[in-house]
């Protein structure tokens, strides 16, 4: 095909395509400021995890001194990445000024690493509920490395101290990745306890304004869901509570769907295959009923 033809097609589509149509323009935030970059939020990820899990992701190094070296070294890239892309996410804030984004942005960096301790004690009781709620598991170094919900626990815990300091978008691009990689949908949102266990995850769903209590441990496929959702007089969906309460030492096992702003009493069992959409006091077991066993003669079949 002549070099001209190939030419025309390529400059007519380059025209069309790098101009903002209607849509785009009211999807898109104010000012020319790059938007959030996924890679250098998924370093976030990184820096923090190399800095919760040192011996594991980073350098195993029984000195202090040099320990605390490597710990500065990925804290102040950290800091600095947060910054960088707090303020990008922050352009989709409606109520932020442009002018005041920056300096937002540092504030909300700062508070971030304060919490980091929190979240590494946070961590690693979900690293010990796992190890003992699985006998598969031999040590705690396979939980941290190979486990799933260690990275979606990693994710989603970064993500909801970012949420909870109304930073827009940048908590849902952290937990969609672990989301992407696990089959573990953990709304940033979503207030989770201590010592949290998912065995195997794929398939779990934890929406938005679920509260899991402590000492909580989930099977794959359970969902914590909304049945319903209300609307003002406008018809624009509420943002309101509308997802489970699960209190202490509750477990949930596999595909059962828990729907609605119900409460799972503490001490509970919730069989598999269960659909559930009214409160459980403490103490229940709830289980589906016996299978019906039904055979068939001559090749026929369901």
């Amino acid at each position: 095909m002549e070099c001209k033809i190939i030419n025309e097609v390529l400059l007519r589509n380059v025209a069309k395509l790098s101009k903002l149509d209607e849509t785009e323009e009211a999807m898109m935030p104010e000012g020319h400021s790059p938007l959030p970059s996924v890679d250098e939020v998924l370093d976030i990820v990184r820096l923090s995890r190399d800095i919760i899990f040192t011996d594991y992701f980073y350098r195993r190094q029984p000195d202090e001194q040099l320990r605390r070296h490597h710990v500065g070294v990925n804290m102040e890239e950290l800091y600095g990445v947060l910054c960088r892309q707090i303020s990008r996410g922050l352009q989709f804030c409606k109520e932020c000024s442009e002018s005041d984004v920056q300096a937002s942005a540092e504030e909300i960096a700062l508070k971030f690493i304060d919490e980091l301790p929190e979240v590494k004690r946070l961590l690693y009781t979900d690293v010990v509920a796992m190890f003992q709620n699985d006998p598969a598991a031999t040590n705690y170094g396979e939980v941290i490395y190979c486990y799933p919900v260690m990275m979606a626990m990693t994710h989603y815990r970064l993500a909801h101290v970012l949420h909870q300091m109304q930073v827009p978008v940048i908590p849902r691009i952290i937990t969609e990745q672990a989301h992407s990689k696990t089959g573990i949908d953990i709304h940033p949102g979503a207030t989770i306890g201590e010592y949290f266990s998912i065995d195997h995850g794929t398939g779990v769903v934890i929406g938005e304004t679920a509260i899991i209590g402590n000492h909580v441990s989930l099977y794959q496929g359970v969902t914590l869901g909304a049945k319903s959702f209300k609307y003002d007089a406008e018809g624009n969906m509420l943002n309101v509570p509308r997802h489970p309460i699960i209190e202490d030492n509750v477990t949930i096992y596999s595909n059962a769907s828990v729907l609605g702003r119900i409460t799972i009493g503490h001490h509970s069992v919730i069989g598999g295959n269960i659909w559930l959409t009214h409160d459980v006091p403490p103490y229940s077991r709830i289980l589906q009923s016996k299978a019906v066993d039904v055979s068939f003669q001559g090749g026929l079949g369901i």
